[in-house]
């Protein structure tokens, strides 16, 4: 009799991560063809100057895609200490966005633009922003998940599988933050 655990199909899974992607991508397309015409009614944007905190955090994000790929690129060659290395490095990469995306919410705040306030369009920052940080937070996760699996050594198809997970994910929030940071940035 076959164990359950000995028949791992990745394909159903895999399927699920992607089905997730394209569905975020249908809800951040939304707000941001909401606020597009949100603003086009109103004839204005959300007016602010960007927070410096969400220039850093574009960095930040860029540097822990670099680290995740390079942590994919480590384990194909097998060098199992540089993949753990680069995934530590890359999970303390996606604690500082999200500490950066605190300090961007504090800096708007300290300036007068607040959640809540008579300019909606403002509030679509906080929002959106709000979303993919917690989009971050389950990428978080996933990094996680791969980092232990790499601890308890576990088969090096799963092994492979977890990352090639959590790189699809996680790039997909990178390249979701650069669209979000740049449509904020040509919209006000």
């Amino acid at each position: 009799m076959e164990n359950i655990q000995d028949t791992f199909d990745p394909k159903p899974r895999k399927f699920i991560v992607w089905l997730f992607v394209v569905s975020s991508t249908i809800m951040f397309g939304g707000f941001t063809s909401y606020y597009l015409v949100f603003s086009a009614s109103k004839g204005k944007g959300h007016g602010l100057v960007l927070p410096d905190a969400f220039i850093y955090s574009s960095l930040v994000i860029i540097a822990s895609s670099v680290t995740l790929f390079l942590a994919s690129k480590a384990l194909r060659k097998l060098n199992f200490s540089l993949q753990r290395n680069l995934l530590w490095v890359t999970v303390l990469l996606a604690v500082a966005f999200g500490v950066m995306q605190f300090n961007a919410w504090g800096s708007m705040v300290r300036t007068g633009a607040t959640l809540v306030g008579n300019n909606a369009a403002i509030s679509f920052i906080y929002v959106v922003s709000f979303i993919h940080l917690l989009h971050i937070i389950a990428g978080a996760f996933l990094i996680i998940n791969a980092l232990v699996g790499s601890y308890r050594n576990i088969p090096l198809a799963k092994s492979k599988y977890r990352m090639e997970i959590t790189s699809i994910f996680w790039h997909f929030i990178d390249i979701l933050w650069i669209y979000l940071y740049v449509f904020l940035l040509l919209n006000r």
